[in-house]
């Protein structure tokens, strides 16, 4: 829906967040990654946002909204069957 009509597609993320919060369902991490908490809009690497990798202190991904500019940050954390190992 986003490629047709963007706005159209913010307005089904804020609907499916708050049928999501009324019902005590959690969105996938996949999900939440996808969409702007900001603005509920589609984040789509390149056209509605930017996606860099920095290493200041713990290596981290850093997801810009374009449209209003939220940032998301995500660590990249060893799993922890690695650190045992």
């Amino acid at each position: 829906m986003y490629k047709t009509n963007p706005d159209l597609s913010k307005n089904y993320i804020r609907i499916a967040r708050k049928i999501a919060m009324a019902a005590s369902i959690r969105f996938s991490d996949l999900d939440v990654q996808q969409t702007c908490k900001n603005c509920n809009s589609l984040l789509v690497p390149g056209e509605t946002s930017r996606v860099r990798i920095k290493q200041k202190r713990e290596p981290h991904i850093v997801t810009t909204c374009l449209s209003c500019g939220h940032q998301k940050r995500i660590l990249l954390r060893k799993k922890l069957e690695d650190k045992i190992n």
